[in-house]
């Protein structure tokens, strides 16, 4: 009787990130993973274009951490806000929030939400747009967001998930997942080519 050898287990799933929303959103998945954040040099080279730069930290951070893990799927992730050429970081402080959020009323944020998924021998970059048009509101307005909703850790200073939904007029993506940082239907396609069926575990 001929034997069938059985399958090969999917390669342990390892998260690049010590993003907590980006955890917590593979979480939903309901797969086990690592999370072992990778430290990167994270400045735009000259010129370097939104998609560009979040493409390219994604995959030096997934590269950072499959060098020592080679036997996992190593996920990196990055995210970045582009509003009439201009990139916008993570503010980190109350005053750049407001200068971000001045800047951006009334006018288009595309967020580019890219992730790199790298394995034995394969290495997959994508990029997931999200364009979100924002309202024009007052300072006094944007002052009383800033403090309550504390959007200091967000790429254009506008949590979305939260109290930063009144600041937009419209958020248009393939993949509501994307805005938050990790475009999930995106990633259950890449995981599947990979090896892993989050529905069959």
């Amino acid at each position: 009787m001929t034997q069938i050898e059985p399958a090969s287990p999917p390669a342990k799933l390892i998260l690049a990130s010590g993003s907590v929303y980006r955890r917590q959103m593979l979480e939903r998945l309901n797969w086990p993973f690592d999370v072992v954040p990778a430290d990167i040099d994270e400045t735009p080279r000259d010129g370097e274009a939104g998609k560009a730069l979040a493409q390219r930290l994604a995959r030096q951070k997934a590269e950072a951490i499959a060098a020592d893990h080679k036997h996992a799927l190593v996920l990196g992730c990055d995210q970045v806000a582009e509003c009439q050429g201009r990139l916008l970081g993570k503010p980190g402080s109350v005053e750049r929030a407001l200068e971000q959020l001045s800047f951006t009323a009334g006018k288009e944020i595309v967020f580019h939400s890219a992730m790199a998924l790298i394995g034995t021998n394969q290495c997959r970059v994508v990029s997931v747009p999200t364009r979100v048009r924002m309202k024009t509101l007052s300072r006094a307005a944007l002052v009383a967001y800033v403090e309550r909703d504390k959007p200091l850790d967000c790429a254009g200073a506008m949590r979305s998930e939260s109290l930063g939904v009144a600041l937009t007029e419209s958020i248009r993506s393939d993949d509501p997942t994307a805005l938050i940082g990790l475009p999930l239907i995106r990633l259950t396609e890449l995981l599947l080519e990979s090896g892993i069926d989050v529905l069959e575990r």
